[in-house]
């Protein structure tokens, strides 16, 4: 196997510990991925860009332009974003901002499954959250043939001559056995190319990414919403696998669609992008009162449980504006103290 070109620079895989309070502080140098079954290598917060492609309402040029300015300026250095969001309009948005950078200095990761074809123009993208004009439609396609002309299709929408990890987006959604027949291998053989330095699968179904983590092909999984303060046993069998065959694990929707955003929650608060049921808002606040016995927030909680999980290496958090990044930031370095953890665990509020 080739190993991938070395890892920028400004990157840190420190993780928050199992027990103690969790350090706070900027990245720092990480370690180089070397294939499946790499070690620690991904920075513990990265920058979520489904917003800049106008998820549920629009954001403004200059809300796009305080964020990642921001981000950038705490030292956020894994950008994440994908055709799906907005059409492409996340991925253009990002490399615009980005472009005044060294390339060598920060990550991108996008993905591969949708293709972007000329839309009817005569709508919008509501249907799937994104308040953008239907220029485009979404087809899907995992063949080698697809992975690779999205690819190439992101680098131009990116302007950048290279991303470094590719994930398979959404199997689960699309067609799945073309997705481990083709798509995956095809990925797998970019990665040898030297193409990108790692390749991965990112989705919301644990039953998927496991199957993904075995068949040896994977360096990392995004896991979106399973492995969560409120979902502690929701990926065990996942996360396990991701131990025994070396991948690594980026969380994504850590806060449960928004359930746990806030340190006050509300009744009408959401899960799984609808109205949470009264058992869950009940398990909610009772980490809540967890957090607020021990003088942190519910969001505090929610950003670094995931980091706690020796499979785990960062936390992918959505940013629109540079109010959010700041407070991103300040939840990542909260200093939480063991026994705030120890009442985590012992807490029955999880699913």
């Amino acid at each position: 196997m080739s190993t991938p070109a070395a890892t920028p620079s400004g990157l840190d895989p420190a993780r928050a510990g199992s027990a103690g309070a969790t350090p706070s502080g900027g990245d720092s140098s990480g370690a180089t991925p070397t294939g499946a079954g790499s070690g620690s290598w991904l920075p513990r917060l990265g920058f979520g860009a489904a917003q800049l492609g106008n998820l549920y309402r629009v954001t403004t040029d200059e809300e796009a332009d305080g964020a990642v300015r921001a981000a950038w300026d705490e030292g956020i250095r894994y950008f994440d974003t994908a055709p799906h969001y907005g059409l492409g309009t996340s991925e253009r948005r990002l490399g615009e901002r980005l472009a005044a950078h060294p390339r060598d200095d920060y990550m991108v990761s996008t993905k591969v499954g949708r293709l972007l074809r000329p839309g009817p123009g005569t709508g919008d993208d509501m249907d799937s959250a994104f308040a953008v004009p239907d220029h485009h439609v979404r087809e899907w396609d995992f063949s080698e043939t697809g992975v690779r002309r999205s690819h190439e299709e992101s680098l131009a929408r990116l302007g950048m001559d290279r991303v470094d990890i590719l994930f398979a987006h959404d199997p689960e959604e699309g067609p799945t056995e073309q997705a481990f027949a083709e798509g995956l291998p095809a990925l797998a053989r970019m990665r040898e190319e030297g193409l990108v330095r790692a390749v991965g699968v990112g989705s919301k179904d644990a039953d998927v990414l496991t199957r993904s983590v075995r068949t040896g092909l994977l360096d990392l999984v995004m896991l979106s919403g399973r492995y969560t303060l409120l979902e502690q046993d929701g990926a065990r069998e996942l996360l396990e696998e991701c131990v025994r065959h070396g991948v690594r694990v980026v969380a994504v929707s850590v806060f449960n669609s928004g359930l746990l955003a806030q340190h006050r929650v509300p009744d009408d608060a959401t899960y799984e992008y609808a109205q949470a049921p009264r058992e869950l808002l009940d398990g909610a606040r009772r980490l809540a009162d967890v957090a607020q016995r021990h003088g942190v927030t519910l969001p505090d909680l929610a950003v670094q449980y995931p980091l706690r999980h020796p499979a785990v290496d960062s936390v992918v958090l959505g940013m629109r504006t540079a109010e959010q990044v700041r407070s991103n930031i300040a939840r990542r370095d909260a200093r939480i103290p063991h026994a705030a953890w120890a009442d985590v665990d012992g807490d029955d509020a999880g699913l």
